[in-house]
């Protein structure tokens, strides 16, 4: 899947840079507020870049490695978790409310058939086989859930969207994130795997000790992503990976939630290298994996919460961050329009 990634506009970043530095303010003493004004304007093209509205797509699916008992919660709750974003009482809904994000729900790979007016049916399969016994999916359904994640935001950036907030539902997602990311990386499991949703730590080596023997099985190649997704990923991580393409494709933001949201990256990365060069770092979650990733990423968050929940719900709580930085080029006053003296 080869998506051809426009060059970031560093002509407007250099000129955003000197038009922030005749702010009313010491250069340098907004921080990384600063920097990110010139990081959206650099993505955009634009001297005042336009952030909003935001757009958040959550793709749910289920995963079949659910069955070796990894998760703290059972499958069903992905499906349980789908009807409460619709019915707006999750999270990822009251953080989207809160900065007037447009908001999609996609069946990308749940097990169970849902039936709402708000919900976008673009099922792959009937959730991923259970890659401790075979592959997750095939290439070609690895393919279909990358390019459903493609056209929906598309589509959704077509219809407006600024900056994209890609979020997922799916019990035992963090066990494919972790898969897939010692895949791609290298790094040894024991240094990816964290608690999840909230499993004892007892049952974190467990964990462990099943992802190390599914990627002995599968052996995944590294330098393919596709394979890897195939053999031990998850359809709503495929999906999630098409849309961060989609909207580096469209010089749209991508603002990067926590350890899931970050293995995408990582697989997006993958299939077209400067795809980094529009993503921003939302939260660092206490996924121990999500830290390595970002490194490998090259990126820092913008937030340290302590959070872990997924759905796009630390991307969303940090938007009002680049908010603030688009509005201080917008808003702020130069030193010669204050008539301000500016240091000699």
């Amino acid at each position: 899947m080869a998506v051809p990634i426009p060059k970031r506009h560093e002509k407007t970043g250099e000129e955003v840079q000197k038009y922030i530095n005749s702010l009313t303010k010491p250069q340098g003493s907004l921080g990384r507020l600063e920097e990110l004004a010139v990081e959206l304007s650099k993505m955009t093209g634009e001297v005042f870049p336009v952030i909003s509205p935001p757009g958040v797509i959550i793709f749910a699916a289920d995963h079949g490695i659910a069955s070796e008992g990894i998760s703290a919660y059972p499958q069903e709750v992905t499906v349980q978790m789908v009807r409460n974003f619709l019915n707006g009482g999750a999270a990822i809904n009251v953080f989207s409310r809160s900065i007037c994000a447009k908001m999609c729900v996609v069946d990308i790979g749940m097990t169970s058939d849902i039936e709402h007016e708000q919900l976008k049916v673009k099922k792959v399969r009937y959730g991923t086989a259970n890659f401790f016994n075979e592959n997750a999916m095939s290439r070609d359904e690895a393919m279909k859930a990358l390019e459903a994640g493609y056209e929906q935001a598309a589509k959704m950036i077509s219809g407006g969207v600024k900056c994209l907030i890609p979020g997922e539902m799916g019990i035992g997602n963090t066990t494919a994130s972790s898969a897939v990311t010692a895949a791609i990386s290298g790094v040894s499991v024991e240094k990816l795997v964290g608690v999840g949703t909230g499993i004892e730590k007892e049952k974190i080596k467990y964990k462990q000790r099943i992802i190390q023997q599914a990627l002995e099985k599968r052996k995944p190649k590294a330098d393919d992503p596709i394979d890897v997704l195939s053999k031990v990923g998850g359809l709503e991580i495929a999906a999630m990976a098409g849309a961060m393409l989609a909207s580096a494709a469209n010089r749209t933001p991508i603002l990067v939630d926590g350890f899931i949201a970050a293995t995408a990256a990582l697989v997006a990365k993958q299939i077209s290298n400067n795809v980094t060069d529009y993503m921003i770092m939302g939260h660092c979650s206490v996924e121990p994996g999500h830290k390595i990733i970002m490194d490998l990423l090259g990126k820092k968050p913008l937030l340290d919460l302590q959070m872990r929940l997924g759905e796009g719900s630390g991307a969303a709580v940090a938007f009002p961050i680049l908010q603030s930085a688009v509005l201080m080029l917008k808003e702020m006053a130069t030193f010669e329009s204050a008539q301000i003296s500016d240091r000699e």
